[in-house]
């Protein structure tokens, strides 16, 4: 046993000399120190002359040093004591080095050789290629791996390569075959797609991608074409084609409807209604499960909601109706309930009906969890009622007992909030210090924000009058009456003129013009600020705001790029810089393929 012990150490110690030579060897190498490391490289390789590490390290050294001569006899030895095909491929680079090209390129064939007569070597040669940059032949030896093994693991190492190239096609196809194989991979390689598509379906990456899908899906029955056909229509904001692709999915493997929920989503924030009431009718007709069925319905009825008009409101409450006739009240329909709740206190203005509503939920078998959701709803009713002391009351309740839970860190705010509505601005702005450090990143970023508006406008009238008028405005926006909040801003803009929180105001108005369709307006306000607030903080939001309302809702997308363009210039540190460049890019590309064709 003292002699294992022994030997134990013994070699334990060993290995702790050679790795600390060689970090001592690696540390002159990297200064330029190329002798001091070439004798310690030498001294490790006779100590353990099988660790090809170190071989490799002194040939480099060797390199380094242009001593070409001992690199060349220290390769011959090596290759005269064992059949290592690597250094057929460091022979080789060695006669490069010297312009000695075809006898350079002997060696390489020979490795290659080898590669394609021994496969098990393919590995390691392309590895001393890519180590040297010789890009060509790690991708013919990589090729032959592929070929005699059909180990489609080769294809990412392949597909790098090609990137090295910048062969966008070659290495779309590597990359695709490998996560063909390996669907784990898929969200990377959306991720690495994504340096390369854009919303242009006319950009040259995505025609190279499209007909690389399509071919494939003519030629595979792999569902994988399709998800990445899907995937790729989605980036192009091309839904309905994003969405069939989906629907083929779902049919030849109906196991989830994930493909199909997400199709309609991303076409909902995007405001392509008409494709997500097609994708979410298509998930009630095929969901098996009663929750989603139930959920899809919500989500209808609540798209319904953001294009209605008051005539609507009628047909709207029936069909919540129907759903409640359907599947009752309960845990399982906990959601509906509360978007009824909303419904009707801020569509219908029915108060005290939804207020009854909840009341009434409160009293059904609930966990802690949905109890306290529907009392954080039973408060927001309360606060458009302006019943604010009662709201604060349910808030207290959620936050007490649901304690450290992001739905009581949600209560917490909205308390906040319910103070700052009331005019209690000293209440609200103490709540709110404590809520910046919220472990919910949105809860402490709204947090902040209202922090700044109430600390940075409370001052500058005795009466707080100014930041009084647009907490009522905000407060009327939050109960759904957006002409009378465009009313008193307009009043806060005209009365205090000179005060600080106008240009606050002023975007604050734009953006309830916008959701009244008055475009015209928003935009009125929008150059307002970025003509008389040039060097406040809201300059960026005014900016982005108004490339958007010129792309998206105007059309207009050559106006819009100026605005685009002062973003990424003049404000490269603005939360719209990466989404500015990106519709910039876009949009540049567009027009410049089109002078193309014009000339």
């Amino acid at each position: 046993m003292k002699l294992f012990i022994c030997l134990f150490f013994g070699m334990f110690n060993l290995l702790l000399c050679a790795q600390t030579d060689f970090d001592l060897a690696e540390n002159y190498y990297d200064k330029g120190e190329f002798e001091k490391a070439l004798f310690i490289y030498q001294k490790l390789h006779k100590e353990a002359p099988s660790n090809s590490n170190f071989a490799f390290r002194i040939i480099e050294v060797q390199q380094e040093l242009q001593h070409f001569e001992e690199a060349d006899a220290f390769i011959n030895h090596q290759l005269s004591l064992r059949n290592n095909p690597q250094m057929l491929v460091e022979m080789g680079y060695n006669f490069q080095l010297q312009n000695k090209l075809e006898q350079a390129s002997v060696y390489f064939k020979k490795a290659i050789a080898i590669a394609k007569a021994t496969p098990a070597y393919c590995y390691s040669i392309a590895l001393r290629f890519e180590e040297h940059s010789l890009v060509d032949e790690a991708i013919e030896v990589y090729k032959l791996a592929i070929n005699q093994t059909n180990n489609t693991s080769y294809e990412y190492r392949l597909a790098g390569l090609y990137a090295q190239k910048k062969d966008v096609q070659n290495m779309f196809l590597s990359y695709l075959n490998f996560t063909e194989n390996n669907p784990t991979f898929l969200s990377q390689v959306y991720r690495l797609f994504g340096d390369y598509i854009s919303e242009n379906p006319d950009a040259e990456y995505n025609q190279i991608l499209r007909k690389i899908l399509l071919k494939k899906l003519h030629t595979s029955p792999s569902i994988f074409w399709s998800q990445m056909l899907s995937w790729l229509y989605t980036q192009q904001k091309d839904y309905q084609k994003a969405l069939l692709q989906e629907k083929s999915i779902f049919r030849r493997n109906p196991s989830s409807l994930q493909g199909v929920i997400n199709v309609g989503f991303r076409a909902k924030s995007d405001q392509v209604y008409d494709v997500t009431v097609d994708a979410f009718n298509f998930i009630i007709q095929n969901a098996q499960d009663s929750k989603l069925t139930i959920e899809t319905h919500r989500q209808l009825i609540e798209l319904e909601l953001i294009q209605s008009s008051p005539q609507d409101l009628n047909q709207i409450q029936s069909k919540y109706n129907n759903l409640f006739e359907i599947y009752g009240q309960s845990s399982e329909t906990l959601t509906l309930q509360l978007s009824y709740a909303h419904f009707l206190a801020f569509y219908l203005h029915n108060y005290p009906e939804a207020i009854s509503f909840l009341k009434t939920a409160i009293n059904t078998q609930l966990s802690a969890n949905e109890l306290g959701r529907i009392k954080l709803k039973l408060a927001d009713v309360l606060i458009i009622d302006e019943q604010f002391n009662k709201a604060l009351l349910y808030y207290a309740q959620v936050y007490t007992t649901l304690r450290n839970s992001p739905l009581a860190q949600e209560a917490r705010f909205k308390s906040a909030k319910a103070s700052y509505y009331s005019g209690d601005f000293e209440w609200a702005e103490s709540q709110l210090k404590v809520l910046k450090s919220s472990t919910s990143q949105l809860i402490a970023n709204d947090a902040l924000e209202l922090k700044l508006l109430i600390t940075d406008h409370k001052f500058g009238d005795s009466l707080q009058s100014p930041l009084r008028q647009y907490a009522k405005a905000d407060l009327l926006n939050h109960q759904n009456k957006k002409i009378e909040a465009i009313e008193v801003l307009n009043r806060l803009i005209q009365d205090h003129s000179t005060h600080a929180i106008v240009d606050q105001a002023l975007l604050f108005q734009a953006k309830l013009f916008e959701q009244n369709n008055q475009f015209s307006n928003a935009s009125e306000n929008y150059l307002k600020i970025i003509t008389d607030f040039s060097s406040e903080i809201l300059i960026d939001d005014a900016l982005y705001a108004m490339a958007q309302l010129l792309r998206i809702k105007l059309s207009q997308d050559e106006k819009a790029m100026p605005y685009y363009e002062k973003i990424i210039f003049n404000h490269p540190d603005s939360i719209h810089f990466v989404d500015s460049n990106k519709h910039y890019r876009s949009l540049r590309a567009k027009y410049q393929k089109q002078t193309t064709i014009d000339l």
